[in-house]
């Protein structure tokens, strides 16, 4: 357990962090299940629509530092594929 007030408060600072982060990730997860939905019903517009939405978000994601800049990048790529692949 931290022992020194300067340990005490980055535990705290830690947890408010960790709030904010898991929010921001389940954020990012909730937006890109609605692009592979979409992708699974066949409805091409649905999903480029839902891409659209889902791309900001992904990128957000990376930019607060909650996931890598490549895997943000990865995941509008393989979603932007999916999509485009729809008959």
């Amino acid at each position: 357990m931290a022992n020194t007030r300067s340990a005490k408060k980055m535990v705290r600072k830690i947890e408010r962090r960790t709030e904010v982060n898991k929010a921001r990730r389940s954020r990012m997860r909730t937006f890109v299940r609605k692009v592979e939905e979409a992708i699974a019903s066949g409805d091409k517009s649905a999903a480029a629509d839902a891409l659209k939405a889902a791309q900001p978000e992904i990128m957000r994601a990376a930019t607060k530092g909650v996931i890598h800049k490549n895997t943000s990048a990865r995941k509008v790529s393989r979603l932007a594929a999916r999509v485009k692949a729809m008959a």
